[in-house]
């Protein structure tokens, strides 16, 4: 495996498939870039998800979460792309996003997604 940033979520096997349980993710080193003024912005991203089919191969979490150190983008879109990117890699039960940006401006800003499988829906 790369220790370089990549887009790349690699996955492994969820070996209790007829189990449901949560996987609870914290990540406090994330860091893009803000779009209106280059200046970087840092983040603790808090990932809890009910595995389908795969679970999240951390290393590569964290060259994925690495790889938006150069990229701009705003607080709420760069929280919604990770969301996407894992509900397309991990197929999971359910899943929600939490990003905790520092204070900047004297705002903290703290954005969470969520999605849920359609069939998982009571």
């Amino acid at each position: 495996m790369t220790t370089q940033p990549s887009k790349q979520l690699e996955t492994i096997p969820n070996n209790y498939p007829d189990r449901e349980y949560e996987v609870d993710l914290t990540l406090p080193e994330f860091t893009c870039l803000c779009p209106m003024t280059g200046q970087p912005d840092f983040a603790t991203f808090r990932i809890v998800f009910v595995p389908g089919p795969r679970c999240v191969e951390l290393k590569s979490l964290k060259l994925y979460l690495w790889s938006f150190r150069d990229e701009g983008h705003y607080h709420e879109d760069v929280t919604n792309i990770v969301r996407d990117d894992l509900v397309a890699a991990l197929d999971p039960v359910r899943l929600t996003v939490m990003a905790t940006f520092n204070v900047r401006g004297g705002i903290t800003t703290v954005i969470r997604t969520s999605y849920q499988r359609p069939e998982a829906v009571v």
